[in-house]
């Protein structure tokens, strides 16, 4: 065998490693709704359980803003993705459908509600009350820290123009801490975070209608079969241990990952709406 080749033979030999399937990874995309070292630590047993099933690594990517975190789903920057409901409804209206995978499903439900609160000594009692008052929101585009209580703000006659002062503060942790340290009279976060700190000395003043929780969408780069692979794969974590652990992991108290169709964000729709009207930028 000469050594051209054997050259060519090399050459070939390269090019096969360099597109063997060992080294293809999807990506994992999350929005920051808490700090990230946090969302690491809860989604890396995920990631982990995924890969060991799929047959090839899955990297998980923390977005540093919701906006971050949209634009990329949009453009296909991740292979699938773990979306809020606001993030959801706004990518289905400015970028059309995306294949859905699963939503949570925390306890019996797969949907969720939020709170908003106030320190436990306040003489706050109603959502009318806090006209005048100083309101800590989450990020601007959070469902639960921001556009679900700004409508029920809305609805008891309060705008943030009848509010004393009101500020984004980032996430839903840092709205319980702020209202804990009497930085706010108010704010508003998902139920879970509310009972998390309620016993440190919060106490709700209202509860949202349910919103359908969080869900995973693909990217539509990802081949079909593909698809239906991780969908199932999703939908059957919760019956065996190590994927039930890193459920739990996720998000605790969750149960389940469910099926999901586009409708079941139809109330959202309808408060976002209302919202826009309002000129309340999305």
């Amino acid at each position: 065998m000469n050594a051209c080749w054997m050259r060519s033979l090399a050459a070939l030999a390269g090019a096969l490693c360099l597109a063997s399937p060992a080294d293809a990874e999807l990506v994992l995309g999350v929005h920051p709704f808490k700090p990230a070292t946090r969302l690491v630590e809860s989604f890396t047993p995920l990631a982990r359980y995924l890969s060991a099933r799929l047959g090839e690594p899955v990297r998980l990517h923390v977005a540093r803003d919701y906006q971050t975190h949209l634009d990329g789903v949009a453009i296909g920057r991740y292979d699938f993705a773990y979306l809020g409901p606001k993030l959801y409804v706004q990518l289905r209206s400015l970028h059309g459908p995306r294949p859905l995978l699963a939503r949570q499903q925390i306890g019996d439900s797969p949907v969720f509600h939020g709170k908003i609160f106030v320190r436990a000594d306040s003489p706050i009692r109603r959502l009318a009350d806090l006209a005048g008052k100083r309101f800590a929101f989450g990020d601007p585009h959070s469902t639960m820290g921001h556009l679900v209580p700004r409508y029920l703000l809305w609805q008891a006659g309060v705008g943030v123009e009848q509010l004393a002062s009101h500020k984004f503060v980032g996430d839903h942790l840092n709205v319980a801490l702020g209202v804990l340290a009497g930085e706010f009279d108010a704010g508003a976060v998902k139920e879970d975070v509310f009972y998390q700190y309620e016993k440190r000395g919060l106490r709700a003043i209202a509860t949202s209608p349910p919103i359908s929780d969080h869900l995973f969408v693909a990217t539509h780069r990802m081949q079909p079969e593909k698809i239906r692979k991780l969908r199932a794969l999703l939908l059957s974590m919760h019956l065996d241990a190590e994927g039930r652990a890193a459920l739990q992991a996720m998000t605790p108290g969750i149960h389940a990952l469910v099926p999901v169709q586009d409708s079941d964000y139809d109330s959202l729709r309808a408060v976002m709406q209302t919202l826009q009207a309002l000129g309340v930028p999305m």
